[in-house]
């Protein structure tokens, strides 16, 4: 068995049908996890006595004629942002390493458990989700399956890296400036940041990066990450910006997909400088979508300018209610030495900066309303960047010069709330897979995922990682 090439609805439907069971699934999961985990450190923690019992209790369900989940006995990694009951939230910071374990899953959490998941431990993230580099005080640096030697991206890289080294075939991400699409690319998965209140983020805490951030299921194909989307969206009485549920069946909308007969290609949005390469890779990724009978208009500029400053007021402020409580204590001592520099920053903010940052916010979707009068989708490269080598310390290279600010094309569709996803168009000289993003107009999900569907089957890329999978070298 090899979790990289077999499809999650494909495993579920053997589950259900008494052909595979769920304890074999998670023995798999864990045997990997135990013999790869060394080499990429994709999980911080691992239950293995829970994760067998609750194997067993969907084989039980199995064997007494019900039916346990149309996710039935997959085994699944939770990004260390968000609670699993029964392990700690770190959120990848010594402050939180000691702090109790969780009594309950999260909303996203408890939606994929009840429909046949099955936890088998956190996955690793930086310290409070805040950079696209997965590394932190607690944990260490997780590392590409693609090549060791380079970032998996983050926030959500723990996800993104436990999925392309096989360990397990699904994972949770979330997404406040690129955190699902970002490790996505770098790990040659197919991403999906649904728009903001489609995945509700309600609870007994209110949601830590506000109207930034969107959770979601993460996995290799877009198929995959579609049926955990399908069992996932749907409002939530404790989340104030929660949709309502969909009509349309998602996984329905992947039946014979095709991209619209008109979109629109920024290569830069107007302000970010990118790699020539991955802007090869990208272009002729777009012509291939051409070829499916779709117009393709090339948009110079669709945002005046980038918003990184405003997107790093609200980015700040929203850490900085989460750490507030450590300034001025032993355990400020503890914290991230740039991320504490960042929240000190972010400190003086005044509350009118704040509401400006939010204006911004419609500001840019003014633009991209401009932009969607005349096509129904916008594509650009996913990353400024291919994966970076960890010896640039989080900085990628952009024309041979090192850039910290590699992933300036995701964060403005976090702004705009909008539905975004990525797709892998291809690979570099090195062997480095390259995204391409394409967002849709609000609440626009499905004309994303109906076309990143049809460019991911024209393209027919093999994005397997050659990851030597159980092998101690």
């Amino acid at each position: 068995m090899d979790f990289r090439r077999e499809s999650v609805v494909g495993l579920a439907e053997q589950v259900r049908s008494g052909q595979l069971s769920a304890g074999e699934l998670v023995g798999h999961a864990l045997s990997r996890i135990a013999e790869d985990n060394p080499r990429v450190n994709a999980f911080v923690a691992v239950d293995e006595e829970r994760a067998r019992a609750e194997a067993a209790a969907v084989d039980a369900t199995v064997a007494a004629g019900k039916d346990p989940g149309p996710l039935a006995g997959i085994p699944i990694g939770v990004k260390d942002l968000e609670d699993a009951a029964g392990y700690i939230t770190t959120h990848g910071s010594l402050a939180f390493a000691d702090a109790p374990r969780a009594t309950a899953d999260s909303p996203l959490v408890a939606r994929l458990v009840s429909a046949g998941c099955v936890v088998v431990g956190k996955t690793n993230t930086p310290e409070l989700g805040w950079k696209p580099d997965t590394d932190n005080p607690v944990f260490g640096p997780t590392l590409n399956p693609w090549n060791l030697d380079h970032t998996p991206g983050g926030s959500s890289g723990g996800s993104a890296a436990a999925i392309a080294a096989g360990m397990v075939p699904l994972a949770t991400g979330s997404d406040g400036g690129g955190s699902i699409r970002i490790p996505s690319s770098c790990c040659g998965l197919s991403g999906m940041k649904a728009s903001l209140g489609r995945v509700p983020s309600g609870g007994a805490e209110p949601p830590d990066w506000q109207h930034l951030s969107t959770r979601g299921p993460m996995a290799r194909r877009l198929s995959d990450v579609v049926a955990a989307l399908d069992v996932v969206v749907g409002p939530d009485p404790c989340d104030l910006r929660s949709l309502p549920r969909p009509e349309a069946s998602w996984i329905a909308a992947l039946e014979g997909p095709r991209p619209p007969r008109r979109v629109a290609w920024s290569p830069t949005l107007g302000y970010a400088e990118v790699d020539a390469e991955v802007l090869d890779i990208c272009r002729r990724a777009v012509e291939v979508m051409a070829t499916l009978g779709t117009e393709v208009v090339e948009v110079d500029a669709v945002f005046d300018a980038d918003p990184l400053d405003e997107w790093l007021t609200l980015s700040g402020v929203y850490n900085l209610r989460t750490h507030a409580r450590l300034r001025g204590t032993p355990a400020w001592e503890r914290v991230d030495p740039v991320l504490a520099m960042i929240i000190d920053g972010a400190a003086s903010t005044s509350a009118l900066d704040l509401v400006r940052a939010e204006d911004a916010c419609h500001l840019l979707n003014l633009r991209l309303v401009d932009v969607f009068h005349h096509v129904r989708l916008l594509i650009t490269p996913t990353m400024a960047a291919a994966p970076p080598p960890r010896s640039l310390g989080g900085s990628g290279m952009i024309n041979g010069t090192a850039d910290f600010n590699w992933v300036k094309l995701t964060y403005p569709f976090n702004m705009t709330r909008s539905p975004a996803a990525t797709i892998c168009a291809g690979f570099t000289a090195e062997g480095l897979p390259v995204g391409l993003q394409l967002i849709g107009p609000q609440h626009g999900d499905l004309v994303v995922l109906r076309s990143a569907a049809a460019l991911e089957e024209a393209l027919g890329l093999d994005t397997v990682a050659p990851f030597p999978v159980g092998s101690t070298g």
